[in-house]
């Protein structure tokens, strides 16, 4: 029977009856649906923006009149998607639509405007069978829609971070909101990745998630919510201006090779005059008013603000609009292929084009084998595809012969598109690195991964640098102070080839020292707007991996510029006139020539405090032994080394006392055998000659951070590092509070010295310190560079937390970061700048004018101890700053804001390389034979728990949910855990047949009746006296670790044995693997089950 209709003024009209039954069916549709499983990568499906997924689908196939071309009539009619109707039935039923009988189809048809056809398009072939693409995710907004809403306070720009356990939760963070978005789920993410900055509109409030973990503690202080909405309308107000300061081109080197700003130039506009073409920040308005706009967006952020406080167990929530800016990480995707599934056919259906496969939803590969699924190692990535005709012919070659080992070949790519019609990105792969279970393949994709450039640097820089034979100019000796004559030296690690920095000492008078920190001056040798210095520029860091190195700047020019002993260098210098008790009497800064009388290692001088090593009888011709140089004894090195102990020592106790915040742990160390592989491990304590060092870096660093920043307000680079996330600070203290510690957060210092307390009542048990350290750590933010200019009016957030210093720079490693050489310039130009100045007015010291040139040189205007604002702020004063920065071509504050914002980036995937590095020799490591090691709980609950290794000093997840063979009971109410194993075999579980993982994956078990595992950490070769592996267990060592036996009662902070493995490498990512280590008479027969 012909289904019923109406056509009424030329539009099809369905009846009631087909509209009531096609509602009950797409009721069953949404209730199926919803029974699927949440952490299906399958889009919901209320996805706003969706459209009909095919003519044949929803509006029944092509009609012939349109499919032979005779469609002309439909030209005139407006065609539009549609997300909602049902199936059309039209006369027989049969699926067609035919125009009624007595009409001419092209002329008298007309399709309703509820349900228009489809045109056709060109990713649409002619064929029937083909389906119009489903779109899987909503469009993004334009930029002038996200530009409206950001002025408005409806959408935030933030940067995108996935949570490294589970991919479909994400995080943003909001300037002056006090706690993280969370962007939980594919829709809402909305294709965005790792560290694209996004556009987001928050959810209304009853969306919001309950946050993970209590609430906040008891001492939560109210106080704290005026305090955070005042800051968050002064965090808005201030990110408009420096918007509308930012007005300035700019050309991006690619993001393969790492983006730098290049050829900025100068900006125009209002000009400071002591910065190169920089405009100052002020508000808009003659009194310094907000605008409408910003007022709007700071009154929304208040709002927000006080929702979060006002539902403090709820984290907003919220969904990506639009990518403001995609993440360099878009071209370093490092993983593998998925060749099994590949080879195999396992499923027919492809999310390429947004289609689902009911027996497998989570796969992207096609049936006809156009495509095969790329699987990256950073699981913060989603899966990827990669058209098999783009890989190289050789593996392409290798996939039709069936070559299954493709799949452990280690590839580098990089996300090509992802549109709105696919679940998973397109990706290229651009290199086959190699076989993934080997360590130089791994190193290659960790270079790839964080776009670190080679060692290796073209013949066109080499030809820029001097040879080794370069000698001093005569004309730098007449402008620069020399201390040749006096006893200079360096420090460092046995090792280093870039000796940036030197100390000196002199006795000026009873209890007062002149301490000399000279720094390598390699803005000499790396003028601006040279092709070295933009190599410079792209690399901004000095990358050191464990036998793989990749320098800033060439080794060849580490000959003429390192202050190696015997030759003399150009240097800046710094002197401080200090007494007995610590305090700075004096100070001068300025340009010099050294010469260094030798190199120490820093064992070689805590031989020298420990009072261990006898000077008198040091061989000196020994090739172990240090050689020294010029006219100084080793007596006089001893003295000036003595004397440095002394006055660092009074200058750490100060910098503690003001409020200096030191987390610390020991850190890992390698030894390797003649080839460069590794052959053992030890923990490298922290020496007090390292401290030694460190004390008076930290004094320059701080000293030219002052200088600069006072002459150019607006265009200096200092580093600052904000306070610590306030919820996490408060999850420390309740932690602390819970194991019977007291803590006090209220400023870094009080931290200090609340953890100087827990290590004296930790005395014997310096595992629990290591965690309480580590979870000192979390709440920790990054320090990061910045441009004053930015935080002009906002000086407070100049401010270095940890070091509780006002400002603070890096300044004493220019061999190593670009940062020190935009710093020395800016020194350069400030020393400059007095000169001239001291030049054009007379210099007066109480009645009488200084006119000897040494005496004149302890004083200044700009550089000295006491800094003359008048003089920095008079009209002269002014003018000669301007001249200088324009001479040493300082940047403006527009272009040294994405410099500031580059070398950040370089510096987190520099320590991210670094990081990697560590891992993967302790993976090969490991590859070797298995480790154990004692653990701490640090978390429980019902699916896992968070132990900390002591062997690594970090945190690894133990999962044993769904383990055949393993019984799990959880009390939550005392946060208790017991694992066992079944008395019986345990029954399998048809409902999830192949999900269940086995226990060797979860339990290492041992018979009691073989020997125990012996630990090594009273092993003397860990201080690499031997030949043998520190690591591998059995041979060495004197503490033995036992296993465990079931059933296993574990709560918080409890020790248990666990043992470190390998994993990953050949097909997956290379990680450390951690397995309880216990024991049983039945381990066989449980293993076996």
């Amino acid at each position: 029977m012909a289904e019923p209709m109406v056509v009424s003024n030329g539009f099809v009209e369905r009846l009631p009856t087909l509209a009531v039954e096609e509602a009950e069916k797409e009721k069953k549709k949404k209730r199926r649906n919803n029974r699927r499983p949440k952490q299906s990568l399958a889009p919901s499906s209320d996805l706003s923006g969706a459209v009909c997924s095919s003519m044949g689908g929803v509006c029944g196939p092509v009609p012939d009149w349109l499919e032979n071309g005779n469609g002309a009539g439909l030209n005139g009619c407006p065609v539009k998607g549609f997300n909602s109707l049902p199936i059309m039935y039209i006369n027989n039923n049969d699926g067609l639509i035919k125009p009624p009988p007595g009409f001419s189809p092209p002329e008298v048809m007309k399709i309703s405007r509820s349900c228009p056809l489809p045109t056709q398009s060109s990713h649409i072939k002619s064929s029937p069978q083909n389906m119009e693409k489903k779109k899987c995710f909503p469009p993004y907004w334009s930029d002038d829609a996200v530009e409206d809403a950001i002025k408005r306070g409806q959408a935030f720009k933030a940067t995108f971070r996935v949570n490294a356990h589970n991919r479909l939760e994400a995080y943003c963070t909001i300037d002056g909101l006090p706690i993280d978005v969370l962007i939980n789920g594919v829709s809402a993410q909305n294709r965005a990745i790792e560290g694209d900055v996004v556009a987001l509109v928050l959810d209304p409030v009853a969306s919001w998630t309950r946050l993970k973990g209590s609430n906040l503690p008891g001492n939560y202080n109210s106080q704290y919510d005026s305090i955070k909405l005042s800051e968050s309308k002064e965090v808005v107000v201030h990110k408009c201006i420096r918007k509308e300061n930012s007005n300035v081109d700019s050309e991006l080197l690619t993001s393969s090779s790492g983006s730098f700003p290049l050829d900025r130039g100068i900006g125009v506009g209002n000009y400071d005059p002591r910065c190169n073409g920089h405009k100052s920040s002020s508000l808009d308005g003659a009194n310094g008013a907000p605008t409408f706009e910003q007022d709007e967006a700071a009154r929304a952020l208040e709002r927000i603000c006080a929702m979060t406080y006002s539902n403090p167990s709820k984290r907003p929530t919220g969904k990506i609009i639009a990518i403001s800016k995609k993440s360099a990480r878009r071209g370093a995707i490092i993983g593998f292929l998925g060749v099994k599934q590949w080879l195999h056919k396992e499923v027919c259906e492809t999310q390429i084009h947004g289609q689902y496969s009911d027996n497998n939803k989570s796969s992207v590969v096609l049936c006809n084998k156009e495509y095969i699924e790329l699987l990256p190692n950073d699981l913060k990535f989603p899966k990827m595809v990669v058209k098999v005709s783009s890989l190289p012919n050789f593996i392409v070659e290798r996939l039709n012969k069936g070559d299954a080992t493709v799949g452990k070949e280690l590839v580098a790519a990089q996300i090509v598109e992802w549109v709105e019609e696919s679940l998973s990105p397109q990706a290229q792969v651009l290199h086959i690195l190699g076989h993934g279970g080997e360590v130089e393949p791994q190193i290659a994709a960790i270079l790839f991964e964080n776009s670190i450039r080679p060692a290796t640097f073209s013949s066109e820089l080499l030809d820029c640098i001097p040879d080794a034979s370069w000698s001093l100019p005569s004309k730098e000796l007449q402008t620069r102070k020399d201390f040749r004559n006096i006893c200079t030296f360096t420090i460092d690690p046995p090792s280093a080839v870039n000796l940036d920095d030197a100390l000196s000492v002199e006795v000026v008078s009873d209890g007062i020292y002149r301490i000399g920190v000279h720094i390598a001056d390699v803005t000499y040798f790396v003028s601006p707007d040279t092709a070295l210095d933009a190599e410079a520029q792209i690399r901004s860091t000095s990358v050191y991996i464990l036998q793989h190195n990749s320098p800033m700047l060439p080794p060849k020019l580490s000959n003429v510029c390192s202050l190696n002993p015997g030759v003399d260098r150009l240097t800046f210098s710094i002197t401080w006139d200090i007494d007995h008790s610590g305090e700075i009497i004096d100070r001068w800064i300025g340009r010099s020539v050294i010469q260094s009388c030798c190199k120490l290692s820093h064992e070689f001088v805590q031989e020298i405090i420990n009072g261990s090593l006898n000077v008198d009888k040091l061989d000196i011709s020994g090739s172990s032994s240090p050689q020294l140089h010029g006219e100084f004894e080793w007596k006089d090195v001893v003295k000036s080394l003595n004397s440095l102990r002394e006055i660092s020592m009074k200058l750490k106790e100060i910098r503690f006392k003001d409020g200096a915040l030191s987390l610390e742990n020991a850190k890992l160390a390698f030894l390797f055998d003649e080839f460069g592989n590794p052959c053992g491990s030890y923990f490298d304590e922290r020496k007090e000659s390292c401290s030694l060092v460190e004390e008076f870096m930290l004094l320059a660093n701080m000293s030219v951070a002052q200088v600069i920043s006072r002459a150019f307000p607006d265009c200096s680079l200092l580093r600052r590092h904000p306070e610590p996330n306030l919820r996490k600070l408060k999850e420390f203290e309740a932690f602390c509070s819970k194991h019977g510690f007291e803590l006090d957060t209220s400023s870094s210092g009080q931290i200090h010295l609340s953890l100087s307390k827990m290590r004296e009542k930790l005395e014997d048990d310096p595992v629990l310190f290591e965690i309480l350290i580590n979870y000192a750590s979390k709440p920790m933010q990054p320090a990061m560079y910045f441009c004053t200019g930015d935080l002009r009016g906002l000086e407070d957030g100049w401010a270095h937390y940890a070091l509780s210093l006002p400002f603070y720079t890096h300044f004493t490693c220019p061999l190593r970061r670009y940062p020190d050489i935009i710093v020395q310039r800016t020194l350069c130009a400030a020393l400059e700048a007095e000169e001239l100045y001291m030049k054009q007015r007379s210099i007066v010291i109480g009645p009488n004018k200084v006119e000897d040139s040494d005496k004149k040189s302890r004083y200044g205007c700009f550089t000295c101890l006491y800094f003359d604002k008048n003089a920095a702020e008079s009209v002269e004063g002014q003018e000669v700053l301007k001249d200088a920065a324009l001479r040493f071509k300082v940047p403006g504050a527009e272009v040294l804001g994405e410099v500031a914002k580059y070398c950040n980036e370089r510096k987190f995937a520099s320590k991210r390389a670094e990081e990697a590095g560590e891992k993967l020799y302790f993976w090969a490591l490991l590859k070797k034979e298995f480790v154990v090691s004692e653990a701490r709980v640090l978390g429980l609950g019902p699916r896992f728990m968070s132990v900390y290794i002591q062997k690594l000093g970090m945190e690894r997840r133990i999962y044993y949910d769904d383990v055949e063979g393993l019984s799990v009971e959880w009390l939550e109410t005392t946060c208790t855990l017991v694992l066992d194993l079944p008395k019986i075999k345990p029954l399998l579980r048809k409902d999830f047949p192949g999900k269940c993982r086995s226990l060797v994956d979860v339990v290492m078990l041992t018979d009691p009746l073989e020997d125990f595992v012996v630990e090594d950490d009273d092993n003397p070769n860990q201080e690499g006296s031997g030949d043998s592996p520190s690591l591998p267990p059995g041979s060495l060592g004197k503490d033995r670790i036992e296993p465990t036996f079931f059933p296993l009662t574990l709560q918080l902070l409890s020790a248990l044995p666990v043992a470190l493995h390998s994993a990953g490498g050949d097909d997956g990512p290379v990680d450390i693997g951690v397995r309880l280590y216990m024991c049983s008479y039945f381990a066989e027969a449980n293993l076996t089950n």
